[in-house]
């Protein structure tokens, strides 16, 4: 028997992919393409997806099983801010990593059994979380940013996940970006390969039927919550290397970047759809647009409209799809 080729599935793919170039070439035909297109622009480019892209990978798996996190921000916050205190009370760098990601699974398990344990809607469930991770960063920082320079200048060990070597070229890549690319093909694989990814999709198409399948639905959004928890400790860690301080004023709106993300990558809010690499290309189209603007000089209320306008046109995008399939 002949496999059927997944046209829908490379479709899906494709339109991120699409998408990309019409920014890339849009930006190049507008007088930018010397700068844009330069070797060291885009190894800059990379260090300032990372963040986002970590925050995309976790907040596909709960957009992919119909959830969704406002605290992704906060949490960001608020991981950078525990990341800068530790490292001044001189704890070592694997505990620090350790301590910033567990502090985000923490909170994302919080959600997920407030979530799954009383069934609260997640937009309300973590909507709090977000006041509780800002409020909870603003007074460990004592309002104020955590630095640690004045301690270590900038040579602790933590400023070299993304720290930019070459400035005139492309190679070599942070350690910070290649861990990204390869917990991102990680993640790939979890998600088409393994039991779990099956059900968290199984679980966003219809909640009932997968719990009728014998799948644990409580259990497994709450693994979701706490997983995209982790990567959000994880980006706040990479948020504090960038940096080289915990803010906890950083990271307002970032959020709704990373779910701007995930839905420009082809991922529905209403559940059932996604894929790693198109939020992947979503989180590098949020970049371009942001650095094709500051290229361009614009202030940085016109970066938050044009990312605005890009969630309004990829929740209407993704509204006529879904439109369409259900009169097909």
């Amino acid at each position: 028997m002949m496999n059927v080729i997944p046209w829908r599935s490379i479709k899906q793919l494709l339109e991120p992919f699409i998408g990309l170039i019409v920014v890339l070439a849009l930006l190049g035909f507008s007088g930018e393409s010397s700068t844009l297109f330069a070797g060291s622009t885009w190894n800059l480019l990379l260090v300032q997806t990372v963040v986002i892209a970590l925050g995309a990978m976790g907040m596909t798996l709960v957009i992919i099983s119909g959830g969704i996190d406002l605290s992704a921000g906060s949490v960001v916050a608020l991981t950078s801010v525990v990341g800068a205190k530790l490292i001044l009370a001189g704890w070592p760098l694997p505990l620090v990593i350790l301590a910033c990601i567990l502090v985000g699974g923490a909170t994302g398990l919080i959600s997920g059994m407030l979530i799954a344990g009383l069934r609260i809607v997640p937009f309300i469930v973590t909507l709090g979380m977000m006041g509780i991770a800002r409020g909870v960063a603003k007074w460990l920082a004592n309002n104020q940013t955590v630095s640690y320079s004045g301690k270590y200048g900038h040579d602790h060990p933590i400023g070299t996940l993304l720290e930019r070597t070459d400035f005139k070229h492309f190679f070599p890549l942070p350690p910070g970006v290649w861990a990204t690319i390869i917990l991102a093909i990680f993640m790939v694989l979890v998600l088409r390969k393994s039991i779990f990814g099956r059900h968290v999709f199984a679980i966003g198409s219809n909640e009932d039927t997968a719990r009728l399948c014998g799948i644990r639905v409580r259990l497994k959004k709450m693994m979701i919550y706490a997983i995209a928890g982790l990567f959000f400790g994880l980006a706040g860690l990479m948020q504090l290397s960038r940096l080289d301080l915990g803010d906890p004023t950083a990271s307002v709106g970032l959020e709704l970047e990373i779910i701007a993300a995930v839905v420009i990558g082809g991922a529905s809010l209403s559940g059932g759809t996604g894929s790693i690499l198109g939020s992947m290309i979503g989180a590098l189209i949020i970049s371009v647009l942001k650095l094709g603007a500051t290229i361009k000089g614009w202030e940085n209320y016109a970066q938050e409209i044009i990312v605005g306008i890009v969630i309004i046109v990829a929740v209407c995008v993704d509204r006529l799809k879904a439109g369409a399939s259900r009169s097909d």
